[in-house]
């Protein structure tokens, strides 16, 4: 019988029976659960506590309230509870972070103490396997003050292994008992652990305490024990004796969290979103003109229409009211000034009328409204009493005020001039006014604040007027507002500085008597008055007056106009300030509307100001006042523009003040002239143009335009009757000039002409006053007057040349630089010593010569003790020039050395424009190379200078050069004579010669010598065996080139005495003698040859007898050989010195 589905398989890589899946093993889930406790200080003082809860209207110490607070705690800047949970019964998806637990105390005094706060713990370890039915115990210390103890237990590994080879997660329960005084245990808390760790696993438990001790603890587990497949172990690991923390910190908000480790792996930043101290309010006003209250939403003070503050302060209630923080600050005794400040130190009516400007509600810009000015700021260190008053004050735009024994506040609010200044009650000096710098002025600013919602940093940006970015361009200005979390307020702070940065920019300073300065203070809106800027005089003393009349001090210097609508301002006798309508003027007499007189009668010698729509009194804002001598006070003060809040708050134009008439078109300026000169800025000298006219009167300000050529116009103002035009060029300026009026209006027509200008192009005048004093066998001193340019002297060169003629006819383009150009300050140079002609001329600093050149000659006398070791003139050879050319060849027309053109046959017509025919020079072909060289050494066909030996020498060069323009020469022209000027080459002065030396103290015949680089040299001392030499060709001009006509040098060398250094003993027969140092003789490859040059040597004997007598024989540059011999021509022995005369002195 045949069985069916009978086969047979492989394992299929593995697995479970040899043909299944492999083993599974479950995630390794469980991790050891801890506790961290975090206590926070949030404040000093009591808070009204946080901010969700205050705005729920949740009761303190509620759950509701605390859930609420949750919202509120950031933990790294996630909120604990979602904002749209419902507080009163949150959903676990609400919570953003699980298990953390919170309590809050608020700063009362008292103030209960918080639980779960350990002061002390005591740790004791167990260290003890639970069996089931084998409950472990152990009995707490007997301590009264023990509140908790935190029970610790141990799960080494939770897991099954199946029968299959899973693994899988287990679980394990107990529980933890507690017994007082015997009375029998108590379960007080089960937990089941679920999961799989193949690894310890760590958990904790906080049980309070709330019996009598002795207590006893107790570890129950309640399922079954481990078996080899089922991994359940527990273990009591340690339990702590807790004390909790009994301090309650009165006076101090702080929170408590407590989060669970399962959740963070490190303590989390928080941040805290609260609702700050409580500070005192204005109380009840007089009057039962009603009591102030809070918007619990806002913070904001709300005062009853009408309300009369009677200097009584109300209760501690959480605000946003700036003014009412900074009382605070000012007057509490914990964390404020109260140990120095009182309310009888303070003029509390100012801060309320503070308060209450900055608690009116205004547009937020976003379509709501909000308080004026609002304070949410967080003050965490010690900083100076005053920078704190002046920093909260600033938030409402005050000024805070020590005056007549009290702190009060001035505001920057709308309000009408207080008092009137004119020429009649200022110093003799009047008005000093002066304006911020154009730099300073922003156009678009940035406003940083702490935005709630992000709980970060945000930035408002506002942008002026189109009309001042047009005019200023773009100044981007940065600020911080301090305290502020709202948008709009931020955006009011941006405006304002715009407001104040475009419209309230001028400063005025000015002196008064005791009169005004006992009366005025810091915050004081005046009226000023000044005839030099409005152009009349509108304002003076009363002569007398009447409460419907008054009589000026003059009306034949003061303008009285009772057109336009004329109003009569008067400092009264109690110092204020009325202003009534005008009807009627006659004379010195102004009449007012007697259906509205002055409250009293005016004072005679008080101060009136008399305005229309013609001409206003401009307004200000004290500064600052302070007494000068007991009796002079000065007084400064800003712009100020009473409508810049319905600017700011509701963007409301601003029509200018007309504050003064000279305005009308003035006549142009007359007797406009111009010179040029050459002056020096930042040490650099530039050409200026400066223009002239006769001054207009009246006129402060002129409008100068001009344009160089037919450039665009350029156009400035000035007010000086004088302008300067800098860095002139050559050609013509168009110059007009006009009149400005006050209003900076131009002349209908201007002062007109045009100026020729040459700029820095004039060459510099010639070198004066050349003298040479040689001043050592190498040196030559020379000295010449200092230049008279300042484009010379400043930027400038000096350059000094040399040519080797001694006949007057070097010039400066046939002689070659002889040092650097020095500075064109320079007076004096120490420079080589050589024959020939010196010759100087100054460069100014745009690199143009001198049209004459001043020079000396120097006709040095032979040398007596120098010997000639050799001249070289490869000028002289046959054939000429025979050394290494590079990128320069020999002219055999001219018999010189010159620079070659860079260009080839093939480029002609291509590269090169032009045909054959056109080409000038072809030695020239495509302009000349800026650098060649010819490098030489001794005889044509031979050696280099060789000396045998490591001597020193001599050097002077020879060298006789001439600089041309190639294409200017008589063979180069291809135009008709007499259109090509002068048959002279013009003079070139951009190309140089340098005779350059290298040295070497190997043989420079043999092997491969080792030479120092080249450097240049005219005469000088050089040390070595060997010696070659270079000439380097330079052109910075592809039309110049230079020519060498004559090159080569002479070699000498000192004469030398050498004595012998002791007394020596010849010895009976001939004495071999070794010179201390070797002389040179003559090498084969210098004058006369070797050998030629032997030095001379005497002998001194000192013991000679009768018929004694010496012979000298064999000679050389390193020794001698003596023989003293008798009368019978025998060898004797005789002592001797002696002495060499030669020249050079080998190493």
């Amino acid at each position: 019988m045949i069985e069916d589905n009978k086969f047979i398989a492989g394992s299929g890589g593995g697995g479970k029976g040899g043909g299944g899946e492999p083993p599974t093993i479950a995630e390794d889930n469980l991790h050891s659960k801890q506790f961290a406790t975090l206590l926070d200080l949030i404040s000093e003082g009591e808070i009204e506590g946080f901010s969700s809860p205050s705005k729920e209207g949740r009761t303190k110490g509620t759950t509701a309230y605390l859930n609420a607070a949750k919202k509120d705690i950031f933990l790294d800047d996630t909120p604990i509870l979602s904002s749209t949970a419902d507080s009163a019964n949150p959903q676990d998806v609400d919570f953003n972070h699980q298990n953390v637990d919170l309590d809050i105390r608020f700063g009362t005094n008292p103030q209960t103490k918080m639980s779960k706060v350990s002061g002390s713990a005591s740790l004791f370890n167990v260290g003890v396997k639970v069996e089931n039915g084998s409950p472990i115990t152990r009995q707490l210390t007997n301590n009264s003050d023990l509140d908790a103890v935190k029970v610790t237990v141990t799960v080494p590994i939770l897991q099954i292994i199946t029968d299959d080879g899973d693994i899988v997660g287990n679980q394990v329960s107990f529980d933890i008992q507690l017994q007082y005084n015997g009375g029998g245990f108590t379960t007080v808390h089960s937990d089941t652990i679920r999961g799989r760790t193949a690894d310890a696993y760590n958990r904790e438990y906080r049980i309070e305490l709330t019996g009598a001790h002795p207590v006893d603890v107790r570890l129950v587990k309640t399922t079954a024990n481990s078996t080899d497949r089922d991994f359940r172990d527990l273990v009591w690991q340690s339990y702590s004796e807790l004390e909790d923390d009994t301090n309650t910190y009165p006076d101090s908000a702080f929170t408590r969290l407590r989060l669970d480790s399962e959740f963070f792996s490190r303590i989390p930043a928080r941040k805290f979103r609260v609702r700050g101290v409580k500070v005192r309010i204005p109380g009840a006003g007089a009057n039962s003109s009603g009591t102030p209250t809070v918007d619990l939403q806002t913070g904001r003070i709300q005062y009853p229409t009408g309300y009369i503050f009677n200097g009584v302060m109300g209760a501690a209630q959480w605000t946003t009211c700036p003014a009412m923080i900074l009382l605070d600050l000012l007057t509490n005794t914990r964390y404020g000034l109260g140990n120095h400040i009182i309310d009888s130190n303070l003029d509390l009516f100012s801060f309320v009328t503070a308060s209450k400007f900055s608690n009116t509600l205004v547009d937020d810009g976003f379509g709501g409204q909000e308080a004026r000015f609002a304070c949410n700021i967080n003050i965490q260190t010690s900083v100076e009493a005053f920078d704190v008053i002046r920093t909260l004050s600033g938030i409402m735009r005050c000024i805070p005020i020590w005056s007549e024994g009290a702190l009060l506040l001035t505001q920057d609010s709308p309000k009408d001039p207080s008092y009137l200044f004119t020429m009649a009650n200022v110093g003799p000096e009047g008005f000093s006014y002066t304006g911020s710098s154009l730099k300073t002025r922003s156009t678009v600013v940035a406003v940083s604040y702490f935005n709630m919602e992000t709980r970060d940093l945000d930035y408002e940006e506002v942008e002026a007027e189109a009309s001042y970015r047009s005019k200023y361009g773009l100044h981007v200005k940065r600020v911080k507002a301090l305290g502020c979390t709202s948008r709009g307020q931020a955006r009011r702070f941006a405006k304002a500085i715009l407001f104040a940065e475009q419209r309230e920019t001028e400063a005025v300073n000015f002196s008064v008597s005791m009169e005004s300065g006992i009366v005025v203070r810091p915050g004081t809106i005046v009226s000023i008055a000044d005839p030099a800027r409005s152009g009349v005089r509108r304002g003076g003393r009363i002569s007398s007056a009447t409460t419907t009349q008054i009589t000026v001090d003059d009306s034949d210097a003061t303008d009285l106009s009772a057109e336009n609508n004329p109003k009569l301002s008067v400092i009264m006798p109690n110092g204020t300030v009325e202003t009534k309508n005008v009807t009627a003027i006659s004379g010195k007499v102004i009449n007012i509307d007697s259906s509205s007189p002055f409250s009293t009668t005016p004072n005679a010698n008080s101060v009136w100001l008399l305005e229309n729509d013609t001409v206003s009194a401009q307004s200000f804002r004290v500064m600052s006042v302070e007494e000068a001598d007991g009796v002079n006070y000065g007084i400064s003060a800003l712009a100020y523009v009473n409508e810049k809040y319905a600017f700011i708050e509701d963007g409301e134009t601003i029509t200018p003040q007309q504050i003064s008439v000279l305005n009308l078109l003035k006549p142009p300026p007359t007797g406009l002239s111009a010179d040029e000169v050459i002056v020096l800025i930042n040490n650099q000298p530039v050409s200026k143009l400066i223009l002239r006219w006769q001054p207009v009167a009246g006129v402060s300000n002129y409008m100068v335009n001009y344009r160089f050529d037919d450039n665009n116009i350029v156009s400035a103002t000035t007010s000086s009757p004088d302008f300067e035009i800098f860095n002139t060029k050559v050609g013509a300026y168009e110059v007009s000039v006009r009149s400005l009026n006050a209003a900076l209006e131009p002349s209908a027509t201007a002062a007109t002409d045009t100026f020729n200008t040459i700029g820095k192009t004039a060459v510099p005048a010639d070198v004066t006053g050349l003298t040479g004093e040689p001043i050592n066998k190498t040196t030559v001193r020379l000295r010449w007057n200092l230049a008279t340019d300042l484009d010379v002297t400043h930027g400038g060169r000096v350059y000094v040349r040399h040519s080797t003629k001694t006949d007057g006819t070097g010039t400066f383009s046939n002689a070659t630089d002889l040092v650097e150009a020095l500075a064109g300050n320079t007076t004096i140079a120490d420079v080589p010593l050589l024959e020939g002609e010196y010759i100087l001329k100054f460069q100014d600093d745009g690199g143009r010569f001198s049209n004459g050149e001043a020079s000396v000659i120097i006709d040095l006398p032979d040398t007596v003790d120098d010997k000639l070791i050799q001249t070289r003139r490869e000028d002289l050879d046959v054939p000429k020039f025979q050394g290494t050319k590079t990128d320069v060849a020999f002219d055999a027309t001219t018999n010189s050395l010159n620079l070659i053109g860079g260009g080839l046959f093939d480029d002609i017509g291509g590269s090169i424009v032009g045909t054959f025919d056109d080409i000038g020079s072809i030695d020239d072909l495509g302009g000349i190379k800026p650098l060649g060289t010819y490098e030489f050494g001794g005889t044509a066909g031979g050696t280099f200078l060789d000396l045998g030996d490591v001597f020193t020498i001599d050097l002077k060069r020879h060298f006789l050069t001439e600089a041309f323009f190639p294409s200017n020469l008589l063979d180069s022209r291809k135009l008709a004579f007499p259109t090509t000027g002068t048959f002279d080459g013009d003079v070139a002065t951009e190309v140089n010669a340098e005779m350059l030396v290298a040295v070497t103290q190997d043989n420079p015949n043999s092997g491969s010598p080792t030479y120092k680089p080249f450097q240049t040299f005219a005469n000088g001392r050089y040390k070595g065996r060997g010696f070659k030499f270079k000439v380097n060709l330079t052109s910075k001009d592809p039309d110049q080139d230079i020519r060498v006509f004559q090159l080569g040098y002479t070699a000498s060398m000192e004469q030398r005495t050498e004595l012998s250094t002791s007394t020596t003993a010849s010895g009976a027969g001939a004495k071999a003698v070794t010179f201390q140092h070797p002389f040179f003789v003559g090498t084969a490859n210098t004058e006369g040859g070797a050998n030629s040059i032997l030095p001379s040597v005497g002998i001194t004997a000192q013991n000679m007898q009768s018929g004694d007598f010496f012979e000298i024989s064999n000679v050389s540059g390193t020794g001698f050989t003596v023989h003293f011999k008798n009368s019978s021509n025998a060898s004797v022995d005789r002592n001797f010195t002696y002495q060499a005369v030669g020249f050079g002195k080998a190493s």
